[in-house]
C-alpha cells in the first residue's frame, strides 16, 4: 500500500508559489498526481491554461481565482472544478499564506499566456 509520508514529498517553487508533491508515478501514481500549493500573501500566479481537468481545494486561506475571464473569491472549504483548456489564475490578495491542494492527471502540461508550455515536474 503507497503511504507517501511528508518527509518524501518533493518541492518544487515556481512563480512565488511552493508545490509540495505527493503523488508521482515516483511514489506509485500510476493515473493521477496530487499536491499541496502554498501560495504567499500578496502573490499572483500568471494565468495559464491546462492540458488535462484539475482540481483545486482550498484547504486554508482565501483566493482570487480566475477561470475563463469569472474571478471569484473562494476561501477555505471551497472546490474549483478547472476544466481541460480553461485559463485559470490564481491571486492571494490577503497576508497571509494560502494552501491548497491540487489533483489532475499524469501529464498535464500549462501553456502560458506569451505560448510557453510548461510541463511541472510534479505531473510526470
Amino acid at each position: 500500500m503507497p503511504v507517501i509520508r511528508p518527509s518524501e514529498a518533493v518541492t518544487h517553487d515556481l512563480h512565488g508559489a511552493r508545490f509540495v508533491s505527493y503523488v508521482t508515478p515516483r511514489t506509485g501514481g500510476k493515473e493521477l498526481c496530487a499536491w499541496r500549493g502554498e501560495i504567499p500573501a500578496a502573490t499572483r500566479a500568471p494565468a495559464h491554461s491546462v492540458s488535462r481537468e484539475e482540481v483545486l481545494h482550498l484547504l486554508d486561506g482565501e483566493l482570487l481565482v480566475t477561470l475563463d475571464g469569472q474571478t471569484e473569491r473562494v476561501t477555505a472549504g471551497d472546490t474549483v472544478v478547472v476544466n481541460a483548456g480553461s485559463v485559470f489564475a490564481v491571486e492571494n490578495p490577503t497576508d497571509r499564506t494560502a494552501t491548497t491542494w491540487v489533483t489532475t492527471s499524469l501529464g498535464m502540461t500549462a501553456e502560458l499566456a506569451d505560448g510557453t508550455r510548461v510541463t511541472p515536474p510534479w505531473t510526470h
